[in-house]
């Protein structure tokens, strides 16, 4: 407990000296104060975590100097120390926040077990802040160029209200991230943020992995399952790539929205939920409604405000600050040595064509902080195909002196580039260029190129 700084307050030489004592022994770091006004100046200078403060004392009482150190520091836990028990005091001292009460003369157990329990709350807290700082920052929506401005004022605007969101966009540009955004700055950010990724889904489980399921209500449907808008109430639920829903499911999408009730599949009970939706798709859902594949009713239901998230192309200025940000954020996650680019390297970035958008930047920097030895990562670190791109690119290929290395040199690029476009999973990859995996595997191996991260054939990179 040596990181926990305790500050005890009473006027009493004898109790200042046996409650240190005892919680020194227990390691805690402790300072004293004699009155009142010497304890808010100790409070000021020392942040204590933990206030051991007596309710009786000459000149500032205890309870108006509990109010003073709620006011500096809400976080800080005050235990109250009394020698009248009075019930009117202790529910004074709760009702402004105090964490607990001891009597006169103090137990040595009570009082190591009751500064235990305030370390542990405080140490939760702690946790808490640091594990919501870290989604916070995975999660930001970094850009500075005036189209991510835009959207930034756009998504402001939009979590004031409870109006469905429909986000378009290519893969990879970040709609997960909007949804995330719309949810934080809203009325609702206290409660879930739930994501469905509908084209992960197979369509015989999707019914049941929105709206839930009774036991033994088909085949493998061993236990109840709550659904995802059940789970989202009073919350938000982000519905990515909703396009791929099968009819019958968006017809149940339809209900959620208009009604705001969900019918668990093999239960007779309806449920009435109230949850946001926000979805997003990278198709074209006026072309699936021509070819019948999109209900033209849930389209014009869940596009009550449309929203586009941009490509990367439309935002090359803001290509280095989310080099930046991708460093700062694998070097403090993964404990990676912290690195830069060289200024030829970020421009060969800046002018690259970005097929994968964000994602496949973001790949990138992870691979070179993982593969570079160095602490800049130069233009010559970099993959072939990185801005080197169309005329130039075949131009220089076209100069090479001999078929073998023609043929090592685009095969090498070519590969690059698709694996980079499908985040290096090599089982995709191998599907996508109708190539066997193993193959894949020996062609990268022979032509020296190494991925940040190789998934395994049977999984699937979750995209946005």
């Amino acid at each position: 407990m040596e990181n926990v700084k305790v500050l005890v307050v009473d006027d009493e030489k004898n109790i200042l000296e046996s409650v240190k004592m005892v919680l020194n022994y227990e390691k805690y770091g402790v300072q004293v104060a004699r009155d009142g006004m010497e304890a808010i100046e100790a409070f000021k200078s020392l942040l204590p975590d933990i206030v051991l403060l007596d309710v009786k004392m000459p000149g500032l009482d205890g309870l108006k100097v509990l109010q003073t150190f709620k006011t500096l520091n809400p976080t800080a836990e005050v235990i109250m120390i009394s020698g009248h028990s009075g019930i009117e005091e202790a529910v004074e001292a709760s009702r402004l926040g105090a964490f607990d009460f001891l009597e006169k003369p103090i137990s040595r157990d009570k009082l190591v077990l009751t500064v235990r329990n305030a370390a542990e709350k405080i140490s939760l807290l702690k946790e808490n802040y640091t594990l919501r700082r870290q989604t916070e920052k995975k999660y930001e929506l970094v850009g500075e160029s005036p189209v991510m401005k835009a959207l930034q004022e756009t998504i402001r605007r939009l979590a004031r209200s409870d109006s469905t969101v429909l986000i378009s966009g290519d893969s990879g540009t970040g709609k997960e991230l909007i949804a995330r955004m719309i949810h934080q700055q809203s009325a609702r950010s206290q409660n879930r943020f739930v994501q469905v990724n509908c084209a992960a889904i197979p369509d015989e489980l999707i019914e049941s992995e929105l709206f839930g399921h009774e036991k033994g209500s088909f085949t493998g449907a061993y236990e109840k399952k709550v659904g995802k808008f059940e789970s989202a109430h009073r919350g938000s639920i982000f519905l990515d790539e909703i396009g791929d829903l099968s009819l019958k499911a968006q017809a149940k999408v339809l209900r959620v929205l208009e009604e705001g009730e969900v019918q668990p599949v093999g239960s007779p009970e309806i449920k009435k939920v109230n949850v946001r939706v926000i979805a997003a798709t990278n198709k074209d859902l006026e072309e699936e409604i021509r070819q019948g594949r999109f209900r033209e009713d849930l389209y014009y239901r869940l596009n009550v405000v449309p929203l586009r998230s941009p490509s990367l192309s439309e935002r090359r200025e803001d290509i280095p600050l989310l080099i930046g940000h991708f460093i700062d954020y694998f070097s403090e996650e993964n404990n990676y040595r912290r690195k830069s680019f060289s200024p030829e390297a970020l421009q060969r970035l800046r002018e690259h064509t970005w097929k994968g958008n964000v994602r496949e930047l973001r790949n990138l920097v992870e691979r070179m902080l993982i593969m570079c030895r160095g602490d800049v990562i130069s233009g010559r670190d970099l993959p072939d195909y990185i801005g080197r791109g169309g005329a130039a690119d075949e131009s220089g290929l076209l100069q090479l002196g001999g078929w073998k290395e023609f043929k090592a040199r685009s095969e090498k690029a070519f590969l690059e580039k698709k694996l980079a476009e499908f985040s290096w999973n090599v089982a995709r990859t191998a599907r996508e260029i109708g190539l066997p995996r193993s193959n894949l595997y020996q062609k990268m191996e022979s032509l020296g190129i190494m991925g940040a991260r190789q998934q395994d054939a049977d999984e699937e990179s979750p995209g946005p």
